[in-house]
């Protein structure tokens, strides 16, 4: 045994090779980037996951995508940087807090500002940095002394540059504007942080009396608590029935106020009775009618979701008690028509999970027309970023098109404090609309502007809401480099080359990256948008903590390795942004499961076993396998071999330039298992066993040198560790050489043969041929038999004829001929066809024919049987009818898997005729 092969153990241990690994890497920094390297850089910033979180299979998908690009780039030769980090998660830090502090029978409120700031920063240093350490057991290649957190220090001078520069241009404004507003996190929430639910509802109709006596309006309404708060009454003014009311006013039922009857197009002369009522603090459309009309917005709801004084008798109820209530005075008095069950989409909170309420409250905002316009120049004009699938472009084209102003005022104490100071009249002084204000770096830089403007007799109170988190993860792209500052990074790595992300957040963070990327640096933030799909139980259904259907990817890395995870992953993407289904153990494509990834890496550690075995202990720098590829002296099942290497090398750097990961992933399952361990390795063990000195062992043992470490690199972007622990033992690396700084395989076109390629395929089916039929004919595996192929083809001859004993040695044939005409008189034989290739195996004194058709009309008849009771089960009408579907569907597979084997036997007792 070589003094190399020793130090690969005999069974392949993941958690050790993995673990070790990790660790090697990160202590020695070898993914650590330089400015002054001298590739082209390669640039992608994690999608910070939220500090609070934990490893799901979504992280790991990702991860898996991204580090399988960062590790091929970087071997090509570019300057490569993944750089980590994490977001604050405002809403969600808050929440946990708010929690704990309830357990405590405290509040927020009793800690203090300053207080709980402290408890929330010994939180993230005791609990945030889980997930950073979950995706270490990926064995992800970033930088880790990059890594960055949106609220350290330079992180949170850039936030404060960015609002400050532009409050400065007139791009920010604090403004009384309707938000939605989450009762739960008492604060408002943005458009895209809402989930609309199909939710089962009630429509209620009621009459509203015109003031003159004349008569009624009948309206309909979701919501009947707001009526409280109408200021108006819409209808068409195409409506011909109501065309006479139009200027006349209403009485507004229970609170007695007189409310105008106005004409607005918005209104769906089909929709309940073509009458809408006009809640403009309360609904945004109202909002606007309100706005076009010029009618008074009156606020009925408190920031808990409780009806305030203006409600009146309902003051202090909660909303959906107040609804109830509001029912039941508007049916007392007569003037409620009807209830009607009434399904409809409801605004959720994403974080607060409660029904949103559209809310009057004066906000911080950003004017986004000019910062969308700017990204869509870039879009149409340079198609800047470039999205992958192409699809994705619209989606995020439509979003940029319809925007509205950002609220980015958020009303938590954790997160980025809003950098404005108002100029009150005492300390506990209220903050008010009118209450003027200065922006600036600091308490000292506002008191200054504060004193230049107001006088020396002032008292400063910062604004107490915080910043939207997307407004920091928005500028993450460039804040991570070191802006504001014109850092060497910024300069190198910016702009970065490819965003990684699920298609569920385009609007949240990729339109905002690119419109903040476009105002501040003039730039689009990465070249390429590559868009994934989303991770799916093998039911197709999202996975999520509530539905109790996701899967733990540390259980399955404990299990079966990272390695093997990583693979499934990527192996399992059909196509750039395709969701992908994902089961526990095994897959309904069992080549897909990660227990096939798995003993798919144990098949390329046993290969590579049995080839160091076969080397003498020398490595392929000392057998110059590097040299031997253009060697004269190859064999044909040498060059062919050398053929399909350099057919996978070109394929899998297409296909991951292309990002069609996935293909890739299976191109290479394809032949490392297929074309290296089960073909070329059977077909070169005759020669590895001569003698020591043969020239054509030695070509063998720099051919297997040769494919061993190219496939190792091949590979390495997608398994990082197994690749590692191979090519480090094959190669007896010294010092601080490492697989993931080694140069990615090339092609050379010159080599490829791919009419050769076609003659090894011929012969591959024809060894399957033969394999097959004595299967068929259960002839003992270590029989030798006598095996006729005939064909009329002079090519398929050809190429058969050299490769004889390849045939000969893999498939146990102790004669073989190849011939155009067959003999007479070949008595007893089975027969089947590859191709246009007959193959002929003679059976006398082989195989008992009469033995083998008995038993195969044995079985073929136990199988009849088992069909024909299946199918009287499933043609009776009364089992169909009454079973459940499970069971209905485990008769159906078990009649097609017996259809299946009736037809095999079937087929067999036919070629024995």
């Amino acid at each position: 045994m070589s003094d190399n092969q020793s130090n690969l153990s005999t069974q392949y241990d993941p958690k050790a090779t993995e673990a070790k690994w990790q660790e090697y890497w990160e202590s020695r920094e070898v993914f650590k980037a330089y400015t002054n390297h001298s590739g082209e850089p390669y640039c992608i910033v994690i999608p910070p996951p939220n500090v609070t979180g934990s490893l799901h299979m979504g992280h790991a998908f990702e991860a898996s995508l991204i580090d399988t690009l960062t590790r091929y780039h970087r071997m090509i030769g570019r300057n490569t940087l993944w750089l980590p980090g994490t977001d604050h998660a405002s809403i969600a830090v808050s929440t946990i807090l708010d929690k704990q502090l309830k357990a405590e029978s405290q509040t927020k409120q009793d800690l203090g500002r300053e207080e709980y700031l402290k408890r929330a920063w010994a939180w993230k240093e005791q609990s945030g940095d889980t997930i950073v350490n979950q995706l270490r057991s990926l064995g992800v290649s970033v930088d880790w002394t990059r890594e960055r957190f949106t609220m350290d220090e330079g992180l949170s001078h850039a936030v404060k540059t960015a609002f400050i520069q532009l409050y400065e241009e007139g791009l920010i404004y604090r403004g009384n504007y309707l938000v939605n507003w989450c009762p739960a996190s008492e604060s408002a929430v943005s458009d895209v942080e809402i989930e609309n639910k199909d939710v089962d509802g009630h429509l209620w109709y009621f009459r509203y009396p015109l003031t003159d006596g004349s008569g009624t309006l009948e309206v309909a309404t979701t919501r009947p608590e707001t009526m409280l708060g109408d200021t108006g009454v819409a209808v068409n003014p195409n409506d011909k029935r109501y065309q006479d009311l139009i200027g006349k006013t209403v009485t507004l039922p229970i609170v007695g106020r007189e409310i105008r009857i106005v004409a607005d197009e918005f209104v769906d002369m089909d929709f309940g009775t073509g009458c809408v009522k006009i809640t403009p603090a309360h609904d945004p459309n109202d909002f606007e009618m309100g706005q076009r009309h010029n009618l008074p917005a009156i606020n009925i709801m408190n920031k808990d979701g409780s009806l305030n004084e203006n409600a009146g008798e309902f003051a202090g109820q909660d909303r959906f008690v107040a609804r109830k209530n509001v029912v039941k005075k508007l049916q007392e008095l007569g003037v409620l028509v009807k209830t009607e069950d009434y399904s409809h989409s409801v605004p959720f909170s994403d974080r607060g999970k409660v029904p949103i309420e559209p809310l009057l409250s004066t906000q911080w905002f950003v004017k986004i027309e000019s910062l969308s316009q700017k990204a869509l120049k870039f879009l149409d004009e340079k198609n800047d970023p470039r999205y992958v699938p192409d699809r994705w472009k619209k989606v995020y084209r439509d979003w940029l098109v319809k925007l509205r102003d950002w609220c980015v005022s958020r009303q938590l104490w954790w997160g980025h404090q809003i950098p404005a100071w108002y100029v009150v009249s005492e300390t506990a002084g209220e903050i008010k609309d009118d209450t003027p204000f200065v922006v600036a770096y600091n308490e000292e830089e506002a008191e200054k502007e504060a004193v230049a403007k107001y006088g020396a007799d002032i008292t400063l109170k910062q604004e107490p809401d915080v910043l939207d988190t997307w407004f920091s993860s928005g500028l993450w792209p460039f804040s991570t480099m070191g802006w504001p500052e014109n850092t060497q990074d910024l300069e190198t790595y910016y702009p970065t080359s490819t965003l990684v992300t699920g298609f569920d957040i385009i609007f949240f963070w990729v339109a905002r990256m690119t419109m903040l990327g476009g105002h501040f640096t003039d730039k689009m933030p990465f070249s390429d948008v590559y868009i994934h799909g989303l991770v799916l139980d093998e039911k197709g259904q999202k996975m999520s903590k509530t539905k109790g259907n996701g899967i733990d990817p540390l259980l399955m890395i404990d299990k079966y390795g990272a390695d093997a995870l990583r693979f499934t992953l990527i192996k399992k993407v059909a196509g750039a942004g395709q969701n992908i289904s994902f089961d526990y153990d095994r897959d309904k494509d069992e080549s897909i499961s990660v227990e096939a990834s798995r003993n798919f890496a144990n098949k390329l550690w046993n290969a590579a076993r049995f080839v160091m075995m076969n080397l003498d202990g020398k490595t392929p720098n000392d057998l110059n396998s590097a040299g031997i590829v253009e060697s004269s002296n190859l064999e044909k099942s040498d060059r062919w071999i050398v053929s399909r290497f350099l057919q996978t090398v070109k394929q899998t750097r297409e296909q991951i330039t292309g990002y069609s990961l996935g293909e890739a992933a299976n191109g290479l399952y394809n032949f490392i298992w297929g074309d290296f361990c089960d073909w070329y390795i059977e077909l070169v063990k005759s020669r590895l066993w001569e003698d020591k000195n043969a020239p054509t062992r030695q070509i063998a043992q720099q051919t297997l040198a040769y494919i061993l470490e190219g496939t190792l690199k091949l590979l390495h972007p997608f398994m990082p560790h197994i690749t590692e622990e191979i090519w480090q033992t094959l190669t007896q690396a010294k010092g601080n050489q490492v697989i993931a700084l080694q140069s990615y395989p090339e092609v050379t076109d010159s080599l490829i043969d791919t009419s050769l390629e076609s003659s090894f395929e011929l012969v591959f089916g024809v060894i399957r041929t033969i394999r097959n039929l004595r299967a068929e004919t259960a002839i003992k595996q270590g029989s030798k038999i006598t095996t006729i192929l005939q064909t009329e083809s002079d090519t398929e001859i050809a190429s058969l004829q050299p490769v004889t004993d390849y045939i000969k040695n893999i498939a146990k044939i102790e004669q073989l001929t190849i011939t155009k005409t067959l003999p007479e008189n070949l008595g007893q034989v089975i027969v089947s066809v590859c191709g246009t290739v007959q193959v002929i195996i003679p059976l006398t004194g082989i195989v008992d024919i009469t033995v083998l058709r008995s038993k195969l009309e044995k079985n073929l008849a136990k199988v009849g049987k088992e069909i024909k009771s299946l199918s009287g089960r499933l043609n009776n009408t009364g089992f169909v009818n009454k079973a459940p579907a499970e069971v209905i569907q485990a008769a159906k597979e078990s009649l097609a898997e017996a259809q299946k084997q009736a037809s095999i036997l079937q087929d067999r007792l036919k070629n024995l005729e």
